[in-house]
């Protein structure tokens, strides 16, 4: 009989996160952690998160960094958002069994839209640096 998997510590302060989709759910666990101004997430990387080459491939990264975008995007504006654009920069590799630690806060907001930039590290080097550009979907509605 298998013995059940072990759960990861996560770097500290950060948590697991819940009431993500289904997609999401099924490349995490992701954890996060409370910032002011913006937005922290993390991921063990697995091998279900790796290309043949052991590394984690970079549409994990993609999909990893459009929700950590978007949870910063929505934390400044707390606004439904969708992304119409996702610029990355793939700068070195990330390696299973090492955690994946993205940072990424709002730079610019207009009436419609809302910038946000990230970068993505593990192992203590920068792996990914991003931006992307967020349309408001579904406006707040007016307090009284």
């Amino acid at each position: 009989m298998d013995a059940p998997p072990i759960e990861p510590t996560p770097p500290e302060g950060f948590e697991l996160m819940t009431g993500r989709g289904a997609f999401s759910t099924r490349n995490g666990p992701y954890y996060w952690r409370p910032s002011d101004g913006g937005a922290e997430q993390a991921f063990l990387a697995d091998e279900h998160h790796c290309n043949g080459h052991g590394a984690v491939h970079g549409g994990m990264l993609a999909a990893f960094l459009d929700g950590l975008l978007a949870h910063a995007a929505h934390r400044g504006r707390r606004e439904r958002m969708v992304t119409i654009q996702l610029s990355i920069n793939y700068l070195s590799g990330a390696s299973k069994g090492n955690w994946v630690i993205g940072e990424a806060h709002q730079t610019r907001a207009t009436r419609d839209v809302t910038f946000v930039e990230a970068r993505l590290h593990s192992n203590g080097k920068d792996v990914v640096r991003a931006s992307g550009v967020f349309k408001v979907v579904e406006r707040r509605a007016p307090v009284d």
